[in-house]
């Protein structure tokens, strides 16, 4: 299988389970069950999955009383956005920066 499409295949696996565990953690947290522990979505996020955590946060209203949710992670997407445009723009380039 080709690099690009696994990494394609792995983003959007990993963002829509972070979109996917943001839903079942506001949903538990209704119900007053066990929920998922917040390392657990940062976590998520860190291993590229900062988009969908974040869009899920924001669509479901879910955990944005938090201050390191509501700044952490927006920044943690920004943060792996450029990672992805300087890799992208000048690969060699930014190894040796």
């Amino acid at each position: 299988m080709d690099v690009v499409l696994t990494l394609v295949i792995y983003t959007a696996s990993v963002n829509l389970l972070g979109l996917i565990l943001m839903g079942v953690d506001k949903y538990k947290a209704k119900k007053r069950t066990f929920r998922i522990p917040e390392a657990t979505l940062f976590t998520i996020a860190i291993f590229g999955g900062s988009l969908g955590t974040t869009l899920g946060m924001f669509l479901f209203r879910h955990k944005t009383r938090h201050w390191y949710f509501l700044y952490g992670m927006p920044l943690i997407l920004i943060i792996q956005a450029a990672i992805i445009y300087f890799l992208y723009r000048s690969p060699i380039e930014f190894l040796f920066l």
